[in-house]
């Protein structure tokens, strides 16, 4: 079914990108204003031996790594202990619901001037950004334990921090992983949004530099390499998680009605 469902969308993507090229050689759209996907893919093609744009794409991807490393640092504990503890959710989550609507972009003229390096506000927007997933996935898989379970171990004498540790914790960790492949994908789109605004190494500034020089085929060909970066990145931490927690998925879709 999955391999089916992926041809079917791989059947689809294709006809877009032949009905594009048809009606840009037609003169139905201006190859000036867009190039001709044959154009596009050619750029795409040579943009893998270009060592300007590959140093672009190690700097974007160390970004989003180093951010979303640290984001998971800060927010999975946080997470566990809001929701463990109802207290604490009560008085931090008036403030969580204050800053998570706030835009990272919004905020990057505060990180070019609290930090010294573009490369070090980029890195915190990502973990700023990459926070809220992850917190309330943590939060939601605290709040879905089986309280029978958590009941049984208690009865069994073992303490607050055990309950934690073998029931919680471990039936958190399928929620956990989702928050982790949401904030990933979250982490390259505030990566490239901040390169395209304040420079720095990575895709942005690159597609930036190919703007300026009118080269429109390689800034659509690298945007087009950025979500396909994007899409091999969810799909290989889908399968993980799909691997990983595979007794989870069979629980949720036996409950599915």
């Amino acid at each position: 079914m999955t391999g089916r469902r992926a041809l079917r969308g791989a059947l689809g993507a294709a006809g877009f990108l032949l009905l594009m090229e048809a009606l840009g050689r037609a003169g139905v759209i201006d190859t000036y204003t867009l190039p001709l996907v044959s154009s596009i893919l050619a750029g795409a093609a040579g943009l893998l031996a270009d060592p300007g744009f590959l140093a672009g794409v190690g700097g974007t991807l160390s970004s989003c790594a180093a951010g979303l490393l640290l984001a998971c640092a800060l927010a999975v504990p946080s997470g566990l202990v809001m929701g463990t503890l109802p207290a604490v959710d009560r008085a931090v989550r008036p403030l969580v619901e204050f800053l998570r609507p706030i835009p990272s972009v919004a905020l990057l003229p505060l990180a070019m001037f609290l930090f010294t390096s573009g490369e070090q506000g980029k890195i915190a927007l990502v973990v700023y950004t990459c926070c809220w997933p992850l917190l309330i996935n943590t939060m939601y898989g605290m709040r879905d334990v089986d309280p029978l379970a958590k009941e049984t171990l208690r009865s069994f004498g073992f303490g607050s921090l055990d309950v934690v540790r073998r029931v919680s914790l471990p039936s958190a960790a399928p929620f956990i992983a989702t928050g982790v492949r949401i904030a990933a994908s979250v982490a390259l789109i505030v990566a490239v949004s901040v390169e395209l605004v304040a420079g720095g190494d990575g895709i942005g500034t690159f597609v930036s530099d190919a703007a300026a020089g009118n080269r429109r085929d390689l800034m659509i060909a690298a945007t087009l390499w950025t979500g396909v970066i994007g899409l091999l990145v969810n799909t290989l931490l889908a399968a993980t998680e799909r691997r990983a927690f595979r007794w989870h998925h069979t629980r949720s879709s036996q409950e599915t009605p």
